[in-house]
C-alpha cells in the first residue's frame, strides 16, 4: 500500500475518531439546532458529511457522482457517517485502482468533511454541550478503525 493510500486511510480514521466525539452523548435537541437563518442544523450537516463520503468513494471508484440526500433522524445520520467512512476505507484499503490520486480525494471531500466536524463541536459549544478538547496527537487512532467503536480519549481538558 502506498503512503498516500496509508495516510488516507488514517485520516479517515482521525475524522471517525474526532466526528465521534463531536457526535457521542449529544442531546436530543442538538441535531436541530439552528445559530442562523441561513445556517445548517447539526442533523445537516452530519447528512452533508456522510454524502461527501459517498461522493468520495465514486471518486476513488473513477465514476464520480454527487448525490445530495435528504436529511433523515440523528441516529440514522450518525449511522451513516460510520457507515460511509468505512465503505470508502474499506474500498482504499483493498488497493483497488484509484480514479482520482489520493491527494484530490483528500482536498475536496475528505478535507471538507473534516471542517465540519468542527462545525458540530463549535455548535455543541454553542447550544450548551461542550465537547472537551483533547491532546489529539496522543489519542491512539488507528488505520482502519472507523466505526463508532473508538478508544477512550488520553488527555482531555476543559
Amino acid at each position: 500500500m502506498t503512503d498516500e493510500r496509508q495516510l488516507l486511510r488514517h485520516t479517515l480514521a482521525t475524522l471517525a475518531y474526532r466526528g465521534g466525539k463531536a457526535l457521542r452523548d449529544a442531546p436530543d435537541s442538538f441535531a436541530s439546532l439552528r445559530v442562523g437563518g441561513a445556517t445548517r442544523t447539526p442533523v445537516e450537516i452530519l447528512a452533508h458529511i456522510g454524502d461527501l463520503m459517498a461522493w468520495a468513494l465514486t471518486q476513488a471508484k473513477g465514476e464520480e457522482r454527487w448525490v445530495e440526500s435528504t436529511p433523515g433522524p440523528w441516529d440514522d445520520e450518525v449511522r451513516r457517517f460510520y457507515e460511509r467512512i468505512a465503505a470508502l476505507d474499506a474500498y482504499l484499503a483493498a488497493e483497488a485502482p484509484l480514479g482520482q490520486g489520493c491527494g484530490r480525494i483528500f482536498q475536496g471531500a475528505v478535507a471538507d468533511a473534516l471542517t465540519h466536524v468542527g462545525q458540530l463541536t463549535m455548535l455543541r459549544r454553542l447550544g450548551g454541550s461542550p465537547v472537551r478538547g483533547e491532546n489529539y496527537n496522543r489519542a491512539e487512532i488507528q488505520v482502519g478503525r472507523v466505526g463508532p467503536h473508538q478508544s477512550a480519549p488520553r488527555r482531555e481538558f476543559d
